[in-house]
């Protein structure tokens, strides 16, 4: 591997890119100029088609592994894309436990590989190493030579405003999820229930709540017992945000955007911790919990004891991306509609941005062949490509029905095989996911419970912003602070240990903890995007 830094000289490089960052983001230009290994030696990159170079070559990828992965070179799609392309890939896996220590000393020793592969960078980490010239500008080579990853990025304007620095470079590109029903919870009901109690299904919180009162006091479940658990959610915390929140914002007028607590109304940002409307949802989920109708293990429970209550039947009403928590009893449950809260909204809050998993791919200063890597990238931008990725080989792994892939049921019965099969299983891969590759997480039940919430759906889903590096250690400072006190607080309101007799205190203290230089923070950013 070559090193064009002695490591004493790095750091000292890196340093300097953390305060010059529109000296070191030339740097990156400077290496973008530079022609490449590959159109130097006349082994240059095809425009279009297969195999995209004609001389073999062969690049190295640092990666994370997931528990459930095998090696990725036994993985078929590798194997068989090496054939398509002629592009070699030497992968270097870390376990997902101890992963991100190894990223850091990988960027800290400058001992990089030609490109980051399944690594999830932070926005942060894209880009400090972007700006110190580790991680080169990706924009030029995505318009020239990724025509599947370039047309996602105009039909969905947000994913370019969202990966793009202020400087205006993309260092890191990422998955992309265009199916509906992959980036939102579904909002599951007990239909069994609803229908054994001879109730419809709630249109409103204010039905939502008498639907809960009668799942606790009328034994839904017929065994004498009153082991019913109306109303459950994932615990979340930790600066993890509030699940119960995040599930319930969209009925009270409180969207997710730009991956915060925040409303956009005509270009205006609102950090809406400290709205009215966010007391209304918190005393709203306080009668809830005061009433017994939410489950008292709502902030404490591990995600074992709460995924075993999807299964045991005995919940009403919880939320979840898939049914596979459930499947023996999937018949007992329907997903819902947002109930409209008490001024009529019905949004769908938290909902994830289509570009998904940011920092999936990103390609490094030490890589002689830049065309040819993005090139080899962007194929698994394309259905077929992801189609490839994860279902491997059709009539081996998989077989089409109506021009939809579908895992094979003997593939299917050999435990752990999809693991070992595709780096999709494990999350973070750089590809799309559609309509048209999703079979396995998405089964009938699935996007019925989808089509519920269609209507309601953001119509655009900004993501988290690129901060310069400065203003992005404020924000990561402020944000600390306040998300702390946040999630403390609103967890003594909604569990009934905080009078809301204290919200203008609340209010005072959102303040002092600078919520509305926060709040200029991402008006700046989003100001940036729009631009």
């Amino acid at each position: 591997m070559r090193k064009h830094w002695k490591k004493t000289a790095l750091i000292a490089t890196i340093a300097a890119g953390l305060t010059l960052a529109g000296c070191t983001s030339g740097s990156g230009d400077k290496k973008e100029s530079e022609p490449s290994a590959s159109s130097s030696t006349g082994n240059a990159v095809s425009e279009s088609g297969f195999p995209l170079v004609k001389e073999p070559i062969t690049l190295k990828m640092f990666t994370r592994i997931a528990p459930a992965n095998g090696p990725f070179k036994d993985m078929p799609v590798f194997q068989d894309y090496e054939k398509m392309t002629n592009v070699h890939v030497e992968f270097t896996e870390a376990p997902t436990d101890g992963f991100q220590e190894k990223k850091n000393l990988l960027f800290a020793s400058n001992e990089l590989p030609d490109a980051i592969y399944r690594s999830a960078l932070s926005p942060l980490e894209a880009t400090r190493y972007g700006a110190a010239g580790q991680l080169i500008p990706l924009e030029d080579l995505i318009d020239k030579y990724a025509p599947n990853l370039k047309a996602l990025m105009e039909q969905y304007p947000e994913i370019r405003a969202g990966i793009t620095t202020p400087e205006g470079h993309i260092y890191a590109i990422p998955g992309i999820v265009t199916l509906g029903s992959a980036r939102t919870d579904k909002k599951w009901i007990n239909q069994a229930w609803l229908k054994k109690l001879n109730l419809k299904v709630p249109e409103t919180t204010d039905e939502l709540y008498e639907t809960l009162k009668a799942f606790r006091d009328q034994d839904p479940n017929g065994n004498g017992q009153k082991d019913e658990i109306p109303m459950t959610a994932r615990a979340g915390g930790n600066g993890q945000g509030l699940p119960i929140v995040n599930m319930m914002s969209g009925s009270f007028g409180l969207d997710q955007q730009l991956g915060y607590n925040i409303n956009i109304a005509n270009d205006k940002v609102e950090i809406w911790m400290g709205s009215d409307r966010n007391k209304e949802l918190l005393m709203y989920l306080n009668k809830l919990y005061k009433e017994k109708l939410l489950d008292p293990q709502l902030f404490s429970q591990k995600e074992a004891e709460y995924l075993a209550k999807q299964g045991s039947g005995k919940t009403g009403f919880f939320f979840d991306q898939t049914n596979n928590n459930f499947l023996p009893i999937q018949n007992q449950y329907v997903g819902i509609a947002p109930p409209a809260g008490p001024h009529g909204d019905r949004l769908q809050a938290q909902t994830a941005p289509i570009a998904r998993d940011f920092g999936a791919f990103a390609i490094t200063s030490e890589n002689k062949y830049p065309e040819i890597t993005m090139r080899w990238i962007d194929y698994f931008y394309s259905d077929a490509g992801s189609t490839l990725l994860r279902f491997g080989r059709e009539g081996e792994q998989y077989e089409l029905k109506d021009g939809i892939p579908y895992y094979k049921d003997d593939f299917l019965a050999k435990e752990g095989a999809q693991g070992k099969m595709t780096p999709y299983a494990g999350g973070g891969a750089p590809h799309i996911i559609s309509e048209k590759v999703a079979s396995f997480i998405n089964p009938p039940q699935v996007q019925e419970a989808q089509k519920q919430l269609d209507p309601y759906m953001p119509k655009v889903k900004y993501g988290a912003p690129m901060f310069d590096e400065q203003t992005a250690q404020e924000v990561n400072l402020l944000r600390n602070d306040l998300d702390k006190y946040y999630e403390e607080q609103s967890t003594k309101f909604i569990a009934g240990a905080l009078s809301f007799d204290k919200w203008e205190e609340f209010q005072s203290t959102l303040k002092k903890l600078k919520i509305d230089q926060l709040q200029k923070y991402y008006q700046d950013a989003y100001d940036k995007m729009k631009q």
